[in-house]
């Protein structure tokens, strides 16, 4: 196995895995999730590693998320990394 390494932020969808061009400054809204939305009928949780601190999805998010039937889970990015690997080990 080869070792990967990217900077910046990935989006991991059942589409595949894309480059996520975000700006750390701003908050989080339903259009940076887009794509995510799109694909909402293939998602059941989304996990959204927010840096090396966990933040809190703004209530228009997750409304947004769960109106398309996704259960959200933000964490620290390294949590959502780990979690990320275990759930896909489990093939879930």
């Amino acid at each position: 196995f080869a070792d990967m390494s990217h900077r910046g932020s990935i989006l991991c969808l059942p589409s595949g895995i894309y480059g996520w061009e975000m700006d750390v400054t701003k908050p989080l809204s339903p259009e940076n999730f887009i794509r995510v939305l799109e694909e909402a009928g293939d998602i059941e949780v989304l996990l959204v590693g927010t840096g090396p601190e966990l933040k809190r999805l703004p209530p228009e998010l997750k409304q947004a998320l769960k109106a398309r039937g996704i259960s959200s889970d933000p964490m620290s990015t390294g949590a959502a990394v780990r979690t990320y690997n275990i759930m896909l080990a489990e093939s879930r």
